[in-house]
């Protein structure tokens, strides 16, 4: 193979990966630091307090709870489908031995040679893979959780209110990890038309990514302590309650 036409590669994919994992490290720290400021903080949050609700009025609620969780079940297999659909027609493609592998015509940026073809669809797999992987587990501890948030109060001492809450949030950060997956690798599937695509996409992705992750507030300064964690100080419109904090 000739490195001297995969420069583009070396030098644009790797940025394009720096760029969404910086991103996310970020994002990490600051759902760490200042969880009330992201909607994944704010999300994790409410599901705490929706299922404390649904528990203790379980015999009125439980119908909601089911079709609740079932909703989150229909999204994660969704997602599970199509990316185990696309991991199986990225199978197919590496082992093919049709012109399928090489790209449209000579005129693409970047590296076209046969190791480097295998390269790219190998990477895509990988990642759809472990989307997929994620989405599953997802879909099986979301499945515990319908059955354990109707387990009636009387019984409580042995499946509390603390446990299903972590219950459900391991199953639904795995299943924010495959989404997550997933629009990393949908830049990727651009790399066969070359690098640069794959460069602009992912630069493009991140600010969308800001506006969905970040939370806009302005008003009066407050602050919160909710369930445990660490008083923040975040801009509100209205004033906020002290909630109960669960041990």
């Amino acid at each position: 193979m000739k490195w001297r036409n995969c420069y583009l590669d070396l030098l644009l994919i790797p940025l394009a990966f720096i760029f969404t994992i910086t991103y996310h490290g970020w994002l990490w720290h600051k759902i760490r630091n200042r969880p009330m400021t992201t909607t994944v903080g704010r999300n994790a949050a409410a599901r705490r307090l929706w299922v404390i609700a649904m528990m203790k009025d379980n015999d009125k609620k439980n119908i909601l709870a089911v079709q609740t969780l079932r909703n989150a079940i229909m999204g994660a297999t969704l997602m599970a489908t199509t990316s185990i659909l696309i991991s199986c027609g990225l199978a197919a493609i590496i082992s093919s031995t049709y012109n399928i592998k090489k790209p449209l015509n000579d005129s693409v940026y970047g590296g076209h040679g046969e190791f480097m073809m295998a390269l790219k669809y190998t990477a895509l797999l990988v990642i759809f893979l472990f989307s997929f992987i994620c989405h599953t587990l997802a879909i099986r501890l979301v499945n515990q959780v319908n059955f354990l948030i109707n387990i009636p109060q009387d019984n409580a001492f042995l499946i509390t209110q603390q446990y299903v809450t972590e219950l459900l949030e391991k199953g639904l950060i795995l299943n924010t990890v495959g989404n997550r997956l997933f629009y990393a690798a949908l830049p990727l599937l651009l790399w066969i038309s070359g690098p640069v695509l794959v460069f602009l996409f992912s630069a493009t992705m991140i600010p969308i990514l800001y506006n969905l992750d970040i939370v806009y507030e302005s008003g009066k300064g407050g602050k919160m302590e909710l369930m445990g964690e660490t008083t923040y100080d975040v801009d509100y419109n209205i004033t906020c309650v002290k909630t109960e904090t669960v041990h």
